[in-house]
Formats: structure tokens, sequence, C-alpha cells
């Protein structure tokens, strides 16, 4: 098994965050996209309330990242977890890799009291992960529709 350390990004590798668009057809499937602008991308390590973990390899190259928010709850538990995107190189699939990083989410969300997470799973193959991962189908969770303004 090949061997990996899971990381929580911070301020100061804003160039390990550049690196994951040029890959992200590797990581997820999807197109490139622009890295983001050097501020932002200070401002995203920087915020609190994201949490971004990298997996690497023991020469320090990712070969998988998880990105979730925590939300502020008006009611019922204060704080919760949107699981928003994970990623694992191709030709690191099948090693762990996906798993530790979740493990890592979880670790993040006992060490803060945060009992709930969510997460969508837009394909079969991710909704099968998660629920390896002791995810459960939210029946009650309706349609996500998007707008851009």
């Amino acid at each position: 098994m090949p061997l990996f350390t899971i990381r929580r990004l911070g301020p100061g590798d804003e160039a390990a965050l550049a690196g994951l668009s040029a890959d992200e057809t590797d990581f997820t499937g999807e197109d490139p996209t622009p890295p983001l602008p050097p501020d932002a991308a200070r401002a995203y390590l920087s915020d609190p309330l994201l949490w971004h973990w990298h997996a690497e390899d023991d020469h320090g190259q990712p070969v998988g990242f998880l990105m979730a928010y925590v939300h502020r709850r008006r009611h019922g538990e204060a704080l919760d977890v949107m699981f928003e995107e994970i990623g694992v190189r191709e030709s690191w699939r099948r090693f762990g890799v996906g798993r530790a990083l979740v493990a890592a989410l979880h670790e993040q969300m006992r060490a803060g009291g945060i009992r709930g997470v969510w997460v969508a799973a837009d394909n079969e193959d991710a909704q099968a992960f998660y629920l390896a991962c002791g995810y459960e189908v939210d029946e009650l969770q309706g349609v996500i529709l998007s707008r851009c303004v």
C-alpha cells in the first residue's frame, strides 16, 4: 500500500491549492478550472469555517483532497458541516485515501463538538463511497436548485 499523510491546509498553502486546479481532471474527472487569485486563495485558506485537507505522498505531492464548510444554524445544534467536495488521484484510488480524508473530517468534527454532517452525492459511485463510510440516504432532502446573478 502506498504511503500518504493527511494535513489540513492553511495560510501559506496557496500554491498547493492552485496545484489542484491544474490537475482537476485527475482528481475529480471534471475539466480544469482557473486557480483562485492570490488574495482569494489566502482568504479561502484563512477562513476558520472552511476546512480543506490534502492527502500527500512521501514527496509532499497531493494525492487527494477534501473540502467542507462549517455552518452556523438558527435552531437545534449550533453547528453542522456541509461536506462539499472530495477528490483522489485516479492512480491512488482504492488505497484508503478517500476514507482517510473522511476520517480526518470526522475527527475535526468531534474535536469541535459538531455532530451533524451532510453531503450531496451526484452519482452512484459517490453514493456507494459515502454509504461505505457510514452515511445514510436522507429522504427528507429536496432538489438542489441554483442561480447565478
